[in-house]
């Protein structure tokens, strides 16, 4: 099984970041507003749809606001065929008005490892560039 860990130091505090993360319907509009074009909730499942048309459907397995953890797995809608997937985002405190952000994805087949990681990193990096944006406003 593939398991990427990113991590990104953002100069935002940890209340900020977690508020944004544990927001699981406006991933649209607090994390990636250049790569996700609406997000929808429908019970546990969050939908995202894509610029380009493309739909993900995740579950939502947990928002933790004591350990400010997130779990989700995605479930349908992946371009290339996932047997298995379980991701979560975790934020940690770096100083009075900076965080660590923890995204960690596990998921199978192996093959897919190389692109998801890729994807995961330029994610990161977005959302990093967000919450700083937001922070500073």
């Amino acid at each position: 099984m593939a398991s990427i860990h990113a991590e990104v130091v953002i100069n935002s505090s940890p209340e900020q970041v977690w508020a944004a993360i544990r927001d699981v319907g406006a991933v649209h509009r607090r994390l990636l507003p250049n790569r996700v074009a609406d997000t929808r909730i429908e019970g546990d499942i969050r939908i995202l749809i894509y610029p380009d048309g493309q739909v993900i459907r995740e579950l939502i397995v947990d928002v933790n606001d004591t350990t400010c953890r997130l779990a989700y797995a995605v479930i349908e809608g992946a371009r290339q065929p996932i047997t298995y997937h379980h991701a979560s985002f975790q934020v940690f405190p770096e100083g009075p008005d900076r965080s660590r952000l923890v995204w960690i994805t596990d998921l199978l087949p192996d093959a897919l490892a190389t692109e998801t990681r890729a994807r995961i990193e330029r994610g990161a990096q977005d959302m990093k560039r967000t919450l700083e944006e937001a922070a500073a406003l």
